[in-house]
């Protein structure tokens, strides 16, 4: 079994096609219906559907890091500077951490890639 993964707006097509194509499990939140979604219940939806939020968007930095410090719960966060590195890189990598663990695993983490 592996960890799900919910990509938010700012994620690019081609990461969450090539992830898809490895057999990793990726909802996108146009997808779910939640891509107007604020960054507080868009991190709460991911982690109500057991996964772990990808995303791009430095908004998401500031929400983690106030949960963290409140020690409130979220189900996790991957954020990812797609500017700075290629397509390929990132799909490997969040495949890697798919195929890591569970979802709950990333339970009030906030993971640079």
């Amino acid at each position: 079994m592996s960890g799900a993964l919910y990509m938010d707006v700012h994620v690019p097509l081609p990461i969450t096609s090539a992830l898809r194509l490895r057999g990793v499990d990726v909802l996108t939140a146009q997808e779910d219906g939640a891509s107007q979604f604020p960054d507080s219940d868009l991190l709460n939806r991911a982690g109500q559907l057991g996964r772990v939020l990808v995303t791009s968007d430095k908004h998401f930095l500031k929400e983690t890091s106030e949960r963290q410090r409140r020690q409130q719960r979220f189900g996790g966060v991957i954020f990812v500077h797609f500017a700075a590195l290629s397509l390929g890189y990132c799909a490997r990598q969040l495949e890697l951490y798919a195929l890591a663990g569970e979802a709950e695993d990333f339970e009030g983490m906030l993971v640079y890639l």
